[in-house]
């Protein structure tokens, strides 16, 4: 691949980003402050990723991903998660219905995952069955109900909330559907200044209608082209180190091997890839560079660190390790 987008790339990214700056404006109308939530969040979308959010309830999450949908002009559904949630609930399911001849016939019916965007809401308030049911959409984009294969609507996004697992009646999501998440995004509370126009430009009698800005096949057309930016060797290279540091072992420093039990798999890599470009295009550059991949990094690899007793008994986090990580790499490249 060149290192060098062509000119009919360089119009589209200039397209993509005039695209972002719109959405991102609109979405001020009704969202005060997260505007780095609200970056990770298109930069999930337009890379074909899922997110996962975390953050204390009453942050305006839920309505951050409703308005994303409006803004795109895409169908959106919500699923709260909750602890007697069944995966038919989710996926949907069969039902007899008598046809018009007169005989019997199971119809399918489909359950909310048949959407554009769907936000999984409160998504470990449930049990890890109910949970999986979300993998095979998220991965492969259908779910398979009693041997039949249905498939999902294109573009597909999952956008799950979720509470600290420190809170009562929450289950902490499988690993295996933590690396389908290309993002975990934490979700903080608003600035002092966030706060004030909370409260003078929400407690009045207008409530602003948002404008869809964008179209379902402008977004399939936009995630294509994210995959055709150019990506130095250096970077490619950098990316990988990056990850495999993460895995205890010879090639690891001591000191991983003392924090992590297990670390990033292959799917971080692509991510990462995937993320930097993204970046790359919403801040209208035509290349990755390096500060795309650092903007993309802890939201990818802090979910896919398993660390181990000594460090959480040392109150070491997984964001302390990755900014580690970063700093050794960046230093032997």
């Amino acid at each position: 691949m060149s290192d060098v987008a062509n000119q009919d790339d360089v119009q589209a990214i200039d397209e993509l980003k005039a695209s972002y700056d719109r959405i991102v404006s609109e979405m001020k109308k009704v969202i005060h402050g997260q505007e780095d939530v609200i970056e990770k969040l298109l930069i999930c979308i337009f890379a074909q990723g899922h997110g996962l959010l975390m953050g204390v309830p009453g942050l305006a999450k839920t309505l951050m991903v409703q308005s994303l949908a409006k803004t795109m002009h895409l169908d959106f559904s919500r699923i709260q998660f909750t602890p007697d949630l069944m995966p038919s609930d989710i996926t949907g399911t069969d039902i007899l219905q008598e046809t018009e001849a007169g005989r019997k016939e199971f119809h399918f019916v489909k359950g909310p995952v048949f959407s554009n965007i769907v936000l999984a809401d409160e998504i470990n308030r449930t049990s890890a069955k109910t949970q999986a049911a979300l993998l095979e959409a998220m991965q492969e984009h259908k779910v398979t109900v009693v041997g039949r294969t249905h498939e999902l609507p294109l573009p597909f996004f999952v956008l799950a909330t979720q509470n600290p697992i420190e809170q009562e009646g929450t289950y902490p999501l499988p690993e295996a559907q933590l690396d389908r998440f290309m993002f975990f995004i934490e979700v903080g509370y608003p600035s002092k200044e966030d706060e004030l126009n909370v409260a003078k430009k929400t407690t009045g009698g207008e409530k602003p209608e948002l404008e869809a800005l964008i179209t379902g096949e402008k977004i399939q057309e936009f995630q294509k082209l994210v995959r055709r930016i150019p990506v130095p060797d250096h970077i490619y290279e950098y990316v990988v180190n990056l990850v495999r540091f993460t895995r205890p072992g010879d090639d690891s420093p001591e000191w991983v091997n003392s924090l992590i039990n297990w670390g990033a798999g292959p799917r971080a890599v692509q991510y990462l890839i995937l993320g930097a470009k993204t970046h790359s295009a919403l801040n209208g550059s035509y290349m990755v560079r390096m500060e795309d991949v650092n903007a993309v990094t802890e939201a990818v690899l802090v979910h896919r660190l398993q660390l181990t007793f000594q460090a959480e008994s040392e109150g070491i986090t997984a964001s302390e390790v990755v900014r580690r990580l970063v700093k050794e790499v960046s230093g032997s490249n």
